[in-house]
């Protein structure tokens, strides 16, 4: 009983109990059924403490638990549940998780981490992000667990270079019963959730489970809300007595928000932390005169909607006695904003006249003598079907083998159609003109205005496989396998894209032109003009030179080596060492950077970014005491930094080149008594990119030789203590030190260093089965600081690159939430 005490202290442990020997966490099922017996099983128990998970895989692996995650405020994305662990830095964009936030896992941001739900992957098909706000219920999640810098053989990936997350849904109960929470919090917050599982039923036993969460509060600062909408449901079918099943599981997500204004450093200076946008609309004039409904800087206008959906299907056969199939299928559904600009447009615009030469009314005053404000979001609506597949063939009790392939076809259609205003300056549908949603604005000829038009397809094909081997009375386990990912990507520009060849930089708003206005000059080199109303009123601009709209198709591929051997010291000791290269094919919007061949536009060259990661690690684990402790170093290629410009609405990408980066992951879990644990985490990381930034054709230069990498601290810290004061009363404290974070590529501007506490208070009530009121509390003691950054190559003008200001979401301050849960 001791033993099982100080394995699963309470439900506040960091990283929670595991009583027998499943599955320590994976991506697929492919992936769980080959770890089934990846967690160290001695005769007296599980080798865990507080929960700590000690796996046999020879890689840096970090986990946590529905346990853990029902500690944190309710409502929580799982990224932020996740910030604890060691390598893993996430900055929350507000206090209670539905405005997103920025990750980093050793320095690589989201977009180069594989991110899987179920097995299914999340990086989104076009620009690999990965979105926060979007994810499943905490209360859902069984466990989520981080690879520190390597992927998984199988990862069904052609973006990740820098390690996975992955969580998996739980499984529907045997027994009837279900879970209810409801919440209230600072910011006028308000939460339920509510989660019924069927038990077993029918003839074979099927069960499922049906869940439903609602969530709204008000911007922590400056006028706007926040809401969000989930349903989830999975049904379940246990095949025979050897653990095989099919099972099918639905997700729906709706976000409707507006907008936290991110701030400069000069921003902050001048107008402190609570600076936002307006409440009102407060239109703006161009050419000298007021346009209705002109105002960029209003609240209203500042949305960021979307909606998500999956049905993942999953399945578990017994081919023969030795030999285990797995599928994955699933079929994904996006439909969100990319930005949420305003579009002001004259009635004589060339764009309006299109094929005709007349003017339209726009506005409906009579005339077509003004300009007049739109809302023009960039939408991305994407399709996307997918399945992953493992024959996993055990050989003999020390010896297995296993092949996996991965499926994965995305259609990915992205527009900027233009739709109205109302009388306040809002939005009259905050998906703009798409079809099946807002109102389209038509054009003289027919057409209608559209600030953005395209089409791809992404298409992935990968093979993989592993071989496993005990030696040496099982001391030694061995991993030995390769994955080879051959990705394609469709790509079909339906507007005029700005030929920047010998111009000093894009002129903003002008690098598309979506019309059906006919040319009035051709160039000898392909390119085309337009009269200067065809793009503005200012003559200066009558040259720009355009490429035509355009299709092609580009193929990647690479084959990723994957090895790495665990050794039982004995003593509870290990040592392990692992090796694993990445690969991260271009993203769409680098790709539409289109240049001109043969007279025709095609895909910028743009080279992808691959990485070699090396890892020592060292494990320890007792009935009181869990260590690990890991050095690694990776060396990357055309390292790719994205960062979002807020005021073009863009994310914009920079090659740094190669950059050299090393570091340390250390955690430990101490069950100091039967009623006390203390989990603890530190992590360095120090990268060097390798080279100087050319920046321009006469050969100027950016200094970045010996810089460290934008947004990533050198040292944090996390740590926490779980404290059972009585048998009713549950105590959790935990905090995160985040050290100095540069906001430039040439480090001439840093986001200072900071610590955030949060405090957990849980009081059990003796109703149904289990009952208790919970008090969190995060930010606890008020800290200012920056946490989110849209970086940039430099902050101070430099010869052949201007300056420009990174800029920073401000962290939210003190927040209160008290909740009641039960499960009955």
């Amino acid at each position: 009983m001791m033993t099982k005490k100080l394995a699963c202290l309470a439900s506040t442990a960091l990283v929670g109990c595991l009583l027998s020997a499943t599955a320590a966490m994976a991506q697929s099922t492919g992936s769980q059924a080959n770890e089934v017996d990846s967690v160290v099983v001695t005769a007296t128990g599980q080798r865990a403490v507080a929960g700590q998970i000690v796996e046999t895989l020879p890689k840096s692996r970090a986990s946590v638990d529905a346990a853990f995650l029902a500690t944190q405020s309710t409502g929580q994305n799982v990224f932020q549940s996740l910030n604890l662990l060691p390598g893993v830095s996430f900055t929350n964009n507000d206090p209670y998780g539905s405005s997103g936030g920025n990750l980093r896992l050793r320095g690589f941001d989201g977009a180069r981490v594989s991110v899987t739900f179920d097995g299914v992957p999340l990086n989104d098909t076009g620009n690999y992000a990965v979105y926060p706000n979007q994810q499943l219920d905490a209360e859902l999640i069984d466990r989520a667990s981080v690879n520190l810098g390597t992927t998984d053989v199988d990862s069904p990936t052609a973006s990740a270079t820098g390690g996975t997350i992955n969580y998996i849904t739980r499984k529907p109960s045997h027994e009837f019963g279900g879970i209810a929470d409801a919440s209230i919090g600072d910011d006028n917050y308000r939460r339920g959730f509510l989660m019924l599982d069927t038990g077993d039923i029918g003839p074979l036993g099927t069960r499922a489970f049906v869940a439903g969460s609602w969530q709204k509060y008000d911007k922590w600062k400056g006028p706007g809300s926040l809401e969000k909408k989930q349903v989830n449901a999975r049904i379940m079918q246990d095949i025979g007595d050897r653990g095989d099943f099919v099972s099918l599981a639905v997700n729906y997500n709706e976000n409707r928000n507006n907008n936290i204004r991110q701030l400069s450093l000069a921003d902050f200076r001048n107008f402190g932390k609570n600076y936002d946008y307006d409440a009102v609309c407060n239109p703006a004039a161009v050419g000298g005169v007021v346009v209705p409904g002109n105002c960029t800087n209003y609240y209203g206008r500042q949305v960021n909607p979307s909606n998500t959906g999956s049905v993942r299907g999953s399945a578990l056969f017994h081919l023969a006695d030795n030999i285990r199939l797995t599928v994955d299928p699933s079929f994904q559904y996006t439909l969100a904003d990319g930005g949420s600009q305003l579009a002001t447009i004259s009635e004589t615009d060339g764009r309006v006249r299109g094929t005709t030469t007349n003017g339209k009314d726009l506005n409906g005053d009579g005339d077509t003598a003004d300009t007049v404000a739109f809302f023009a979001p960039s939408v991305t609506n994407t399709r996307r079907y997918t399945v992953t597949s493992s024959l996993i063939w055990d050989l003999n009790e020390d010896h297995r083998i296993r092949v996996a392939y991965t499926g994965d076809y995305g259609r990915h259609r992205q527009t900027g159609e233009y739709t109205t205003l109302d009388a306040a300056g809002n939005p009259t549908n905050v998906f703009g003109g798409k079809e099946g949603h807002g109102a389209k604005v038509l054009t003289s000829d027919g057409s209608f205005l559209r600030a953005r038009d395209r089409f791809s397809i992404a298409q992935l094909n990968q093979a993989a496989a592993e071989y496993r081997g005990k030696f040496m009375d099982s001391r030694l386990t061995v991993n030995l396998g390769v994955r080879a990912p051959f990705f394609k990507r469709e790509l079909n520009q339906y507007c005029y894209t700005q030929n920047a060849t010998g111009l000093t930089s894009v002129i903003s708003g002008f690098s598309v032109l979506c019309t059906t206005q006919t040319p009035v000059v051709t160039n000898t080199d392909g390119t085309v003009q337009f009269a200067p109303n065809g793009t503005t009123t200012g003559a200066a601009l009558a040259n720009l030179r355009y490429i035509k709209p355009w299709s092609a198709t580009v193929k990647y591929d690479k084959v990723l080596p994957n090895a790495g051997a665990t050794y039982d010291i004995g003593g509870g000791h290990t040592v392990y060492v692992s090796y694993a290269e990445g690969f991260s094919s271009p993203r769409t919007d680098n790709l539409y950077t289109a240049t001109l061949e043969n007279g025709v536009g095609s895909p910028a060259d743009t080279r992808p970014e691959s990485t070699k990661t090396y890892d020592l690690g060292y494990r320890f684990s007792s009935p009181t005491v869990m260590a690990t402790a890991a050095v690694w170093k990776t060396d990357y290629a055309n390292r790719i930094v994205q960062a979002y410009d807020p005021d073009l609405n863009i994310s914009i990408d920079r090659n740094v080149g190669a950059v050299k980066a090393y570091g340390l992951d250390t955690q430990a879990a101490w069950a100091v008594a039967e009623y006390l644990t203390v989990t603890g985490s530190f992590s360095y990381n120090k990268s060097e990119i390798q080279q100087d930034l050319q920046v321009n054709a006469a050969g100027a230069t950016i200094p970045l030789s010996g810089k460290q990498v934008v947004e990533t601290p050198k040292y944090t810290f996390g740590g926490r203590v779980d404290w059972d004061v009585t048998e009713a009363l549950h105590l959790g404290v935990q905090g995160k030190y985040t050290g100095n974070r540069f906001s430039t590529d040439v480090n001439d501007e840093v986001a200072p260093h900071y610590t955030v506490w949060d405090l957990s208070l849980e009081y059990d009530l003796p109703f149904a089965k289990k009952t208790y009121a919970q008090l969190n509390v995060n930010n606890l003691f008020n800290e200012t600081y920056f946490g989110s950054i849209s970086s940039r190559t430099n902050a101070v003008a430099l010869t052949g690159s201007a300056a420009s200001a990174p800029t920073y979401y401000i962290g939210s301050p003190r927040t209160v939430q008290f909740t009641l849960r039960t499960e009955f």
